[in-house]
């Protein structure tokens, strides 16, 4: 069934989590959009730890009829709304960007309690709907000869390796939902997101699209620093989006969808990709310095069959366009 074009949502009163982030700003970008061509959108209540900096620094943001911030952390279930009338919830507060910086103790902390203290939360607002973004990570390696992970198969990060502490963390945060879902009969969605690229993406963190093109569009050789054979895919995040809430609003409780392209790029090819897109003549060197030795992402592409037939998802956007939209956005920020 199709449900992406939709007009008739019935998400009414939603409270985002993690709303200043990549898949924050992909659905305000998105909400924008709807209202923008007459569509309804939900009447939104979004939590952020520093609102004042995220308006300052998007004033894009400001003043919207539909948009509610409030101060406060997952983390700190003492700064959340005393009272708000909200029918669904959707928790996408994981610092992915800075998360490396944290120790893997403090990641999986933040993760899981924070999750538990949204829970609670839409317990005592009585909620009817929860989204968790979790990840692809929760899948552990990806067997080289599956192609796509489908989200039936239940292998799993290594629990005794404090640098799979993301996933792992993603992994119980999705068992405490379920655990929620059970005892208090909350319908609980899951996300499994994979890898993205849009306007908003950090251009000076770990995500590799985001390094490639910051280094294009400055004017640098592009380095891999691996032998650039990782294989990894790439949703635009319109797309993006356009398949969380879909899944919040018409996914089946208590079912995980994988959210993200099914279109495999090595990462060699990536960089040139990039490069083509934004010059052709910009080098692009693979060091090859053994940084890929152990790494248990060697592939990292979702099957999507399931977002397909039961929401009728699909990926809109090209990756090359994709990534034209995100050189113009860094090349508007010069």
């Amino acid at each position: 069934m199709q449900h992406q074009n939709d007009e008739s949502m019935t998400i009414k009163r939603l409270f985002l989590t993690g709303g200043t982030g990549f898949f924050g700003k992909s659905l305000l970008r998105y909400w924008i959009q709807q209202s923008t061509q007459g569509k309804s959108v939900p009447a939104v209540t979004l939590m952020s730890r520093s609102p004042d900096a995220f308006l300052a620094s998007y004033p894009e943001f400001v003043g919207l009829p539909w948009l509610t911030l409030v101060k406060g952390d997952v983390t700190m279930p003492k700064t959340f709304p005393t009272e708000l009338n909200c029918s669904h919830i959707l928790h996408a507060a994981t610092d992915s960007t800075n998360g490396p910086m944290l120790t893997p103790l403090e990641r999986f902390n933040q993760i899981v309690d924070g999750t538990r203290n949204v829970l609670d939360f839409a317990h005592r607002v009585e909620a009817t709907r929860f989204l968790l973004t979790s990840s692809g990570g929760v899948y552990g390696p990806q067997p080289e000869k599956m192609e796509r992970i489908p989200e039936d198969y239940n292998g799993m990060p290594d629990p005794l390796q404090p640098s799979h502490a993301y996933s792992v963390a993603k992994r119980t945060a999705e068992h405490l939902c379920a655990l929620y879902g059970d005892a208090f009969g909350i319908e609980i969605l899951v996300a499994r997101c994979f890898a993205f690229v849009g306007p908003d993406l950090p251009l000076d963190a770990h995500f590799a699209i985001g390094n490639f093109i910051a280094d294009a569009v400055a004017g640098r050789q592009i380095t891999i620093k691996g032998n650039g054979l990782p294989i990894r895919s790439y949703l635009d995040q319109s797309d993006l989006a356009t398949w969380l809430l879909t899944i919040l609003e018409h996914g089946q409780s208590g079912r995980p969808y994988n959210v993200g392209s099914d279109q495999a790029i090595t990462l060699l090819e990536l960089a040139n990709m990039v490069a083509e897109t934004v010059h052709p003549k910009v080098p692009v060197q693979v060091l090859d310095t053994g940084i890929d030795a152990g790494n248990f992402r060697r592939r990292y592409v979702p099957d999507i069959t399931r977002a397909s037939k039961e929401l009728g998802l699909t990926v809109t956007v090209p990756l090359h366009e994709a990534i034209k939209r995100a050189v113009m956005a860094a090349r508007g920020a010069d």
